[in-house]
């Protein structure tokens, strides 16, 4: 499990990425609030660990800002404030949780359990995605189009799986490379555009409605296209 911690005060941070390691977590903390942003906007993370008041932007924003962008990460919220006006504006904006400082690492741990659990309860019980006739059943591991199976890849299917649950957003290689093959991106090699071409093939080239989009000089971006988009698929023309 993967938790960002975005706390300024070093002490504390350095404490608790300490005992959310020992605790078998990955965490990687981060003291700024556009650091932690980044890191947000372009990583994939089991659950955030966010405090209110950072150095250069309120905690409170970021997440907005995050939710506003359709991602549904669990967040807890840490502050000095113990302030019921600000525990509920915290969750009001999207935080699912809320512990004021100091508190007792054993909450702390205990707290972000608690929130995997609510969210792999709910990740459960929703295993299907789709988008126009194009479903994908996680569970079951079967893609179909309309009617017809689609036979992928494990690569393939954790590819199309990645681009299905950021419907509409433009994705860099570099991200689809480190989330996806877990490497870091190479500008020299196509592994990335290859990857996606075969995807193309597979779910897109029979059929009338295309998803994958080539977004020039920034990445590829899954959603519907309209008739007025660019329906250029070479690679020759990234």
């Amino acid at each position: 499990m993967k938790v960002l911690l975005v706390e300024d005060e070093l002490s504390l941070g350095e404490y608790i990425k300490k005992g959310l390691t020992e605790a078998g977590f990955i965490v990687e903390h981060q003291t700024t609030g556009l650091d932690g942003y980044h890191a947000l906007m372009t990583e994939d993370f089991n659950v955030v660990v966010m405090d209110v008041m950072l150095p250069d932007v309120s905690g409170f924003e970021l997440v907005r800002n995050y939710r506003a962008a359709g991602k549904h990460t669990p967040v807890l919220f840490l502050t000095a404030k113990d302030d019921l006006r600000d525990r509920i504006k915290g969750i009001e904006i999207g935080g699912d949780d809320y512990l004021t400082k100091p508190f007792a690492f054993a909450e702390l741990l205990v707290r972000i359990k608690s929130l995997l659990r609510r969210a792999n309860q709910a990740a459960y019980k929703s295993t299907v995605i789709q988008i126009a006739d194009l479903k994908m059943d996680i569970a079951k591991r079967t893609v179909h189009r309309g009617e017809e199976a689609i036979k992928l890849t494990a690569k393939e299917f954790a590819l199309l799986q990645f681009m299905l649950e950021r419907e509409g957003e433009v994705l860099p290689r570099s991200v689809i490379a480190s989330q996806v093959w877990d490497i870091n991106f190479d500008s020299d090699t196509n592994v990335i555009d290859v990857a996606i071409r075969r995807l193309r093939i597979k779910i897109d080239d029979d059929y009338p409605i295309k998803l994958i989009q080539t977004v020039r000089g920034m990445g590829y971006r899954l959603e519907v296209m309209d008739s007025s988009q660019d329906l250029t698929y070479s690679i020759d023309s990234q």
